[in-house]
């Protein structure tokens, strides 16, 4: 009887060890470019394209410009190459039609905005179609589909002050219900 637990304790460390293993495995490395974390088990291609305003297009020219792998591995990235990525995408040297913000409303030059500037410039943008009161600021107002979409069977969902709309029986229904039947 004592070799049937010997056996079974001898799995059971097994079976610990095993689970260490995975754990350690698992540990992924975060690498911080252009401040957000990127998990580092992805290869580069599609790491980039966690960066808000970077596209799979934008990512697969980075990695061409910098003459960087896009197989590779993040957490395998050096310093120079991490470096590379930022200053690629900072000061972008690519045709305009992969740029994000072209011939901007202000400067009127091309260029392309990651991360933060990329929500605020979009904010500024809808104030002014509100300011000057055009189609899509106005719907942009109300709460309403921006891009010509259909209204009738969707978007109900998006109304702000009005809340859920559901099937509901009307005032007048319910006091002429409740009127008791008065003497004639």
């Amino acid at each position: 009887m004592n070799k049937p637990q010997k056996q079974e304790q001898f799995g059971k460390s097994e079976d610990k060890n095993k689970s260490q293993e995975k754990m350690l495995i698992s540990e992924v490395k975060l690498i911080r470019v252009l401040g957000k974390d990127i998990p580092g088990d992805k290869k580069i291609l599609v790491g980039l394209t966690n960066l808000k305003g970077i596209s799979w297009a934008f990512s697969n020219a980075i990695c061409k410009r910098t003459n960087i792998n896009p197989d590779k591995i993040i957490e395998n990235l050096s310093e120079e190459e991490i470096r590379k990525i930022t200053e690629f995408v900072k000061n972008p040297r690519l045709p305009v039609f992969l740029m994000n913000r072209r011939k901007d409303y202000h400067q009127g030059n091309d260029k392309h905005l990651i991360g933060s500037d990329l929500d605020l410039q979009k904010d500024f943008d809808i104030k002014r179609l509100k300011k000057i009161k055009a189609y899509k600021g106005i719907r942009h107002m109300q709460g309403q589909p921006v891009r010509g979409q259909r209204t009738k069977s969707h978007f109900r969902s998006n109304r702000k002050k009005g809340g859920s709309v559901g099937v509901t029986k009307s005032k007048q229904a319910k006091t002429v219900q409740s009127k008791p039947a008065g003497k004639k």
